[in-house]
């Protein structure tokens, strides 16, 4: 995590980008995924963000059977990561930042992932505040993303509480899978 923080305005071309990510995630695991899903600020149409394409397979069981197909293909596993509740893995060497999510399907961290999307898909206010929160974070924070990352946090759970308040009200339920 070396890079410096960078936040730019919304790019049309990152639908595209992970719609090739993500067929190229279906050649690999083929049934073996049950759903893959463009996740984070880059799926959020007019949402600014890093410049890195978040991508969420959702699979039956969450064990190590997948590190090997994705290494075999080029990903980089990051075994270090400390979130068990996936498999984490960043982008083959010399190619666009992408993170790749590995998670078991219908565990809470798939869900909440597909909740803040959608969520913000739908409130373009709280996009806007998120947004404004994040540029102001990577200009105090330019060259520390743990930092950033930490201080992103509770803008975050309070958007994820409206989120909460919002899928009981609308009976929120993941659409098809985007690959």
């Amino acid at each position: 995590m070396k890079d410096p923080v960078l936040i730019v305005p919304y790019d049309p071309a990152w639908p595209g980008q992970f719609r090739r990510i993500g067929l190229e995630l279906r050649r690999i695991f083929k049934e073996a995924a049950i759903r893959i899903d463009h996740i984070g600020s880059t799926s959020v149409p007019g949402l600014d963000a890093k410049p890195v394409i978040d991508v969420q397979i959702s699979v039956r069981q969450l064990d190590d059977a997948y590190i090997d197909r994705l290494e075999a293909a080029g990903w980089i596993y990051r075994k270090d990561n400390p979130d068990l509740s996936k498999r984490y893995f960043r982008e083959p060497l010399g190619c666009p930042r992408v993170h790749i999510h590995v998670r078991e399907q219908g565990s809470w961290s798939e869900q909440l992932s597909l909740l803040f999307r959608d969520y913000l898909r739908a409130h373009s206010e709280d996009c806007s505040r998120y947004a404004k929160h994040k540029y102001e974070l990577m200009k105090l924070y330019p060259s520390q993303r743990t930092k950033y990352i930490e201080q992103k946090g509770p803008p975050i759970w309070e958007i994820l509480q409206r989120a909460h308040v919002w899928s009981q009200l609308t009976g929120w339920k993941p659409g098809e899978s985007d690959c």
